[in-house]
């Protein structure tokens, strides 16, 4: 066997692991992952090292000292009993745990991504067949094959009956029976690109807990005296390893996955370009909802007091002035503690078969344009029609809208929202300007949707404490379907590029920071002698300014 020397504590490694996250010293980009008992061991894919990894220390053994070449570029890992199993290139390899000498196992017309064993069967996952290759151990002769069940590539781990598959560009691990490979349930890593994953099983307790490895490049600003100016942008490695938490729901049709504790603050400063004179002038932010993932502890006024109305079932912060004169200075919003968590449901179309007609409530409030979406466009109403095809089962139709946008869309930032009819006719959109596509198309294929955001944290749980700002708001929307409700969506391709096959990982899904304010209603309006002022009267952004703060508190524990 291995030497592992590292001189374990008393505890258990889920004890001693709880809630840290694990960066071993010197490791550039962590791939497979597994456990001997309660030893962690992974592989370096870069530089081919066996790690032996202390939870506690985040020290690391090299265990291969002389085949660090074979192990070069190594992607997937497993361990079952005295054998160690391994994927390089288009091939499986396994050799014993004692010698470290890698034996072929077999070899896959495309590159083999990851691999789990149980007893005799070997999982072996493949990106570009689309497919994971079961094998049988002695005779290396194909059993059988599940479809993969995302689009990135994939690692895997198994227990019992269960086969974990961790995938990279959907950012989710899939819970799949491991005789059939039909999909449990799935939830959304805390991070994103999981490269590998691993199962561990508390020797006193039985209870098995997942891992999971991270590994990307973060940029950096570096101090560099020869250039000019002094500092570069540049990037380096960024990996490690977390324990995923999870909690099914199948009575609801969800799971949640690790979350944070997090102070959001939103605050205006009047500043106006042009002085005005406003009389009884009431503005309204809306509130954080309180909803499956997301629970609001706690709101409180900055700067001066509010009350709160409810709107459409969202709570909404209402500041009155009895004037607001030229010079008049204010700040003034409200600051609230959440509880946030990743959410991913679990329905498929054969779900939705049977459902009910939508009541005539629903049909008027979210079936129709009430929001400049173009619905009666020429251009619009062919896109509607041009995006479903035949199709009448509605999550199919759904999914087909999405599949449309993003492929007539490209994503631009711009300072203002046009119409979905120019938007379709420029090809390029902001978030704003998908999401009046997806609201327009869907409404015309008879699916209610509403609009919902408004900013989303920075995704980085590891820097607690710290205050936050987002480069920019952002807006997704739900979609309803009848006797399940209302299911999220994010509203573009979200930073993965602009070629399909599209993730899935933010259809029907969200992660632990994006924060879900005023669904189907405004985020923010002001009125003034009872009147609504829209933008053509007095533009908010030209009235004040903005401030968004989040100061992630810590991380939430498990289930």
């Amino acid at each position: 066997m291995l030497n592992m020397s590292f001189a374990l504590p008393t505890m258990t490694v889920s004890q001693m692991f709880g809630q840290r996250t694990i960066r071993p010293l010197s490791a550039a980009a962590l791939g497979g992952i597994a456990f001997i008992k309660d030893t962690l061991i992974a592989i370096d894919t870069v530089k081919g090292h066996l790690l032996e990894i202390d939870p506690i220390s985040d020290n690391s053994k090299i265990l291969n000292p002389h085949q660090v070449q074979e192990f070069t570029e190594v992607t997937g890992l497993a361990v079952w009993e005295d054998a160690l199993w391994v994927t390089r290139g288009k091939s499986v390899y396994r050799c014993k745990l004692n010698a470290l000498g890698l034996e072929h196992f077999v070899t896959l017309p495309y590159p083999a991504d990851g691999v789990a064993v149980w007893e005799s069967t070997v999982y072996v996952s493949c990106q570009k067949l689309g497919y994971i290759l079961i094998y049988e151990a002695d005779s290396r002769k194909e059993i059988t094959r599940f479809y993969a069940p995302g689009v990135g590539v994939e690692n895997l781990a198994v227990s019992n009956d269960t086969l974990w598959v961790s995938d990279r560009t959907e950012q989710t691990v899939y819970s799949l029976d491991r005789a059939t490979g039909e999909i449990q349930f799935s939830v959304l890593t805390p991070f994103d690109s999981p490269t590998g994953i691993a199962v561990h099983k508390d020797a006193e307790t039985g209870k098995e807990s997942l891992y999971v490895a991270y590994a990307s490049e973060e940029p950096y600003i570096r101090d560099n005296p020869n250039a000019d100016p002094n500092h570069e942008l540049t990037y380096r490695d960024r990996t490690f390893i977390h324990p995923l938490h999870y909690h099914y729901e199948p009575e609801k049709r969800y799971a949640l996955s690790n979350g944070y504790l997090i102070e959001m603050s939103y605050a205006e400063e009047i500043a106006p370009l042009e002085e005005v004179y406003l009389t009884d002038l009431e503005w309204r932010i809306a509130l954080p909802s309180e909803t499956e993932r997301q629970k609001v502890k706690h709101v409180e006024p900055i700067g001066l007091p509010f009350t709160e109305e409810v709107i459409d079932g969202q709570r909404v912060a209402v500041f009155k002035f009895d004037t607001l004169t030229p010079g008049e200075r204010h700040i003034f919003g409200w600051k609230a503690i959440l509880e946030v968590r990743g959410i991913k449901y679990r329905i498929t179309p054969k779900d939705v078969e049977d459902i009910p007609e939508l009541s005539p409530e629903f049909e008027t409030r979210y079936l129709v344009d009430d929001d400049d979406l173009a619905m009666d466009t020429t251009i619009v109403r062919r896109s509607a029609r041009d995006a479903v095809g035949s199709e009448t089962n509605l999550l199919r139709k759904m999914y087909n809208i999405r599949n449309y946008v993003y492929d007539e869309l490209s994503y631009g930032i711009k300072p203002y929202i046009d119409t979905p009819d120019i938007v379709l006719e420029r090809g390029v959109g902001s978030c704003g300007e998908y999401v009046g596509v997806l609201l327009a198309l869907c409404r015309l294929n008879g699916i209610p949707c509403r609009t919902v955001g408004r900013y989303k944290c920075p995704p980085h749980g590891e820097l607690q404490g710290v205050p936050l700002q987002p480069d920019f708001n952002h807006v997704w929307l739900e979609f309803y379907i009848p006797n399940i409700g209302w299911l999220p969506m994010e509203s573009n391709p979200d930073d993965v590029g602009n070629a399909g096959p599209y993730p899935t990982r933010f259809f029907m899904g969200l992660c632990w920071y994006h924060i879900e304010i005023g669904k189907g209603i405004p985020f923010e309006t002001i009125s003034s002698q009872g009147v609504r002022l829209t933008k053509e009267d007095i533009p908010i952004g030209d009235l004040a300014i903005n401030h968004i703060r989040f100061t992630i508190l810590k991380e939430l524990p498990p289930f």
